[in-house]
């Protein structure tokens, strides 16, 4: 039986580490770096298939295949081709495998730099927030070439589920509109249990009476009791990360000319959001912007 190949996990945060951690479940020993000496220290102790890294430049040199879990696409670049990045090290034929949300132009760029390194690029972003994360139930968007994904299908299926979505770059397209509907299926759900609270109904069954109708989604199954109601706001999901990712979408639809009015005003509505609540709210918290528009009245 051949030995599996370590493979190295660049961004050890509230996704990156259970991600890992299913990695070395599925008997697949990682090499993990974090610019955080701390989460890198907890994630390895957790199994002796988890070893650390001490610079990005030795986890390409020693993996074949690295995955980056980062907040943004420059962050990702950054990892990759900066000074004493992934690359630098990396021998021919090796796999980058974005599993950040970044822009699908800023990806074909960076794969077609890598191209001339002789590397390969894969975005496989991910949706499934921190609990697929931890059950390995993640939907996984994956863009690339055939022969390359198919090079990396154990260490995907270690992590979620495989959902292929054409040529680099489709991927984080694929995420960017998915976070989109996110984001407006919560601001639609945050509107209607203000208006529900204000007309005397109680918000706990209300949200019951949503999930037995035509108005379920995920805002009103895995959001409401888990973090609204109970104001706890703590999915593990920031403000900032959505707000990024719906600016994404906004933009591949005016790249493309595409009219999308909607889109526009969930996005300038996360924006407005995010500058009085700050970059460090939970994403749910967005119900509290919206609670304060509301109390503002129609005519403001």
């Amino acid at each position: 039986m051949a030995e599996v190949q370590q493979v190295g996990f660049v961004g050890i945060g509230n996704m990156g580490a259970p991600m890992v951690r299913n990695l070395a479940k599925a008997e697949i020993p990682v090499l993990a770096f974090d610019l955080r000496p701390e989460v890198l220290d907890v994630v390895t102790a957790d199994s002796n298939l988890i070893a650390p890294a001490s610079s990005l430049a030795e986890v390409g040199e020693k993996c074949s295949t690295v995955i980056t879990m980062l907040p943004t696409g420059a962050n990702v670049r950054e990892a990759v081709l900066g000074e004493g990045g992934i690359a630098s090290k990396m021998a021919p034929g090796g796999i980058i495998l974005d599993m950040s949300s970044s822009e699908p132009t800023g990806t074909v760029e960076l794969a077609k730099d890598l191209e001339a390194r002789g590397l390969h690029l894969i975005d496989a972003p991910v949706s499934g927030g921190v609990p697929g994360a931890v059950n390995a139930t993640l939907a996984l968007m994956t863009g690339g070439e055939d022969d390359v994904v198919a090079r990396v299908e154990g260490t995907l299926d270690a992590m979620g589920n495989i959902y292929r979505t054409g040529p680099v770059g489709s991927g984080h397209a694929a995420k960017a509109l998915n976070n989109f509907l996110s984001a407006a299926s919560l601001t639609a759900t945050s509107e209607a249990l203000v208006v529900a609270q204000k007309f005397g109904l109680d918000g706990a069954k209300m949200a019951d009476i949503w999930n037995a109708s035509t108005g379920r989604s995920n805002a009103t199954e895995n959001k409401l009791h888990q973090h609204i109601l109970n104001q706890k706001f703590a999915a593990g999901f920031t403000l900032k990360l959505l707000d990024k990712d719906v600016k994404i979408a906004r933009s591949l639809a005016e790249s493309l000319d595409v009219r999308a009015d909607y889109l526009d005003r969930v996005s300038g509505l996360l924006g407005d959001a995010l500058e009085e609540l700050g970059d460090d709210a939970d994403h749910t918290a967005l119900f509290k912007h919206i609670e304060k528009l509301a109390g503002e009245g129609r005519g403001s």
